[in-house]
């Protein structure tokens, strides 16, 4: 009996979209010797902006694994090879080259580096189903426990979690790996743990601590660097009386009209930048360094900046000046949950026009944010606290915040970044008004 000829496939790590170069290897969901079938999930990435999950463009069996979790992978390099059972056999150092999948969308066909090969053959995979089987359920954990589990070598499996529904957390997997009495990263900063390929962190005897830095806070960093670089920042600071959009806020969450979501200060703060922006839109724009001009944006694709454990991400609602009270309400807490929880796409955490962040959920009064690239203006929003103030002649306790817009003096010039800074105070200070004048 004559057995079917076997080809190799080589598959590579696709443009996943929004401009990314590389990518961070995050975990394997499959071995050497596995059968996969065509869309099965085989591992995931760590881009910029979120961590994504690479479906298999071919059916067939696992027969190489050629980065290593932790490793930055070029777009273009190769992740694996599979043999399938559809075609001539076809060596993987042929000399006309590996099959190049087509299925992915974005997918470009560009030579990249050759990326690390790694051997890690059937030895330690001998227990593993090579027969069609369905392979076990994977582990419900967070991207960042997910990959710092690679990196310490953990097996999620093993692993108990101590999160909301049982979701494994970084704190879980450091537990696991006997590292639960170590000082942990700061936030959003990768943790002290060796790097396959890599030298282990080293203490010196001043008693520093060298931690590996990739994924977003790597991106971070660049973004952050070459906006402070490239923009020339400027900011202005206003203290406003916000009492009135506190007890807005109560009375809302007693109406139906957002029933299922609960109305934030931010909600009325972002509708009073959306606001200010219809009367300044150079704080909706950005400045092209190809052609030196302004470029405004008809729509405001709002950011909102928002922690996570896996660091800053700025997910983005969709022409937010279209949208009412209640839906923008519940799309800012939409992104920001989707972010938190790492389910974000890329295309969900990129393209925003202009942003905001809310400084004041840390119990700071304020702050001087810097831009997120491309943008013109973002908006800090500080704590808002009982202090006296001043009304009618007479001194009250009264609900203030502090608020900062930080600019780009390209486009902005400090008149109308006041002018605008003052437009969104007057707002908190009578919001329903002007909430019923957007309507």
């Amino acid at each position: 009996m004559t057995n079917p000829a076997r080809a190799v496939q080589e598959f590579r790590l696709p443009d996943l979209g929004e401009g990314l170069t590389d990518a961070d290897w995050v975990h394997w969901a499959v071995a050497v010797g596995d059968r996969v079938e065509l869309n099965q999930v085989i591992g995931e990435v760590e881009t910029a902006k979120a961590t994504v999950e690479l479906p298999s463009p071919y059916g067939g069996t696992v027969e190489e694994l050629l980065v290593e979790p932790g490793q930055t992978v070029p777009v273009g390099a190769p992740l694996l090879r599979i043999a399938t059972e559809d075609g001539p056999a076809e060596p993987a150092g042929d000399s006309g080259g590996p099959s190049r999948p087509s299925v992915l969308v974005g997918y470009g066909p560009g030579d990249a580096p050759q990326s690390r090969r790694a051997t890690r053959r059937a030895s330690a995979d001998a227990g593993r189903a090579r027969d069609g089987d369905p392979p076990p359920a994977r582990p419900d954990a967070k991207p960042g426990a997910r990959k710092l589990a690679a990196l310490l070598e953990v097996d999620l499996d093993t692993v108990t979690g101590t999160g909301r529904g049982g979701v494994i957390t970084r704190d879980d997997v450091r537990r696991t790996a006997g590292h639960g009495d170590e000082p942990t990263a700061g936030h959003g900063e990768e943790p002290t743990a060796e790097r396959p390929h890599s030298p282990a962190p080293e203490a010196s005897p001043e008693r520093t601590t060298r931690i590996p830095v990739g994924g977003v806070r790597k991106r971070t960093a660049e973004a952050v660097s070459r906006s402070a670089f490239t923009a020339p920042h400027a900011s202005v600071f206003l203290t406003c009386d916000a009492t009135a959009t506190v007890d807005l806020v109560s009375t809302l969450r007693a109406s139906p009209a957002f029933e299922g979501v609960r109305p934030t200060a931010l909600s009325i703060v972002s509708r009073a930048l959306l606001h200010a922006i219809a009367d300044e839109p150079s704080l909706n724009a950005h400045w092209d360094d190809d052609t030196g001009e302004i470029v405004l944006h008809h729509d405001a694709h709002l950011g909102i900046a928002t922690a996570t454990s896996d660091g800053l991400k700025v997910p983005v609602v969709r022409e937010a000046q279209r949208l009412s009270l209640p839906r923008l309400a519940r799309s800012i807490a939409e992104v920001a949950d989707r972010a938190r929880t790492g389910r974000s796409t890329p295309s969900g955490l990129t393209g925003s026009t202009v942003s905001v962040t809310n400084v004041g959920v840390f119990g700071v009064d304020g702050g001087t944010p810097i831009l997120n690239p491309g943008e013109s203006a973002i908006l800090a929003v500080g704590a808002i606290s009982d202090r006296p103030w001043v009304v009618d002649g007479a001194l009250a306790i009264r609900k203030v915040v502090t608020l900062s817009l930080s600019f780009d003096h390209r486009l902005v010039d400090g008149e109308q970044a006041g002018r605008a800074l003052a437009t969104i105070g007057a707002f908190l200070g009578d919001p329903v008004p002007m909430l019923l004048a957007d309507t």
